[in-house]
């Protein structure tokens, strides 16, 4: 990505930061990481991440359009080459009737957009680091992908 000076982008919202945070751990990824924001709250996933406020009311905020949209408006609005989301609940409980360990990560880039929905096992803990590897290689499978 850097060598042909692409960014990359995130929203998250189980995952916290964690994300950016296993991005952040490597070294030089200034370059390409422009930043993220972290959306655990409905509204804020679009007053910040630009999730169109009818469709989070048509289908709430942990589904594949949500994810779809965040990784694209992360995109537009941090100015970046790919957007890349989380979107689920990581229990222990379910959330509005959505089975904890249930999450979508999404990545968006300039010719297409790609949702992976995951159905983990274990606590919290699991189910957040689960999400950010499987976020992780979205990405770099559209990356790829895009490069072919």
């Amino acid at each position: 990505m850097k060598q042909r000076g692409e960014t990359l982008a995130t929203a998250e919202s189980l995952t916290g930061g964690l994300v950016g945070a296993a991005l952040t751990d490597v070294p030089g990824v200034s370059a390409v990481y422009r930043g993220g924001v972290v959306v655990y709250a409905t509204d804020l996933k679009a007053t910040l991440a630009g999730v169109p406020e009818d469709l989070l009311a048509a289908v709430g905020p942990v589904h594949p359009d949500t994810a779809a949209a965040l990784a694209t408006g992360v995109r537009e609005r941090l100015g970046a080459t790919y957007g890349l989301a989380t979107t689920g609940v990581a229990g222990p409980e379910p959330q509005a009737g959505v089975a904890a360990g249930t999450v979508y990560v999404a990545a968006a880039g300039p010719g297409a957009v790609r949702v992976r929905k995951l159905s983990l096992k274990g606590d919290r803990a699991t189910v957040r680091q689960g999400s950010v590897q499987a976020a992780l290689e979205l990405a770099a499978e559209l990356v790829a992908e895009e490069l072919a």
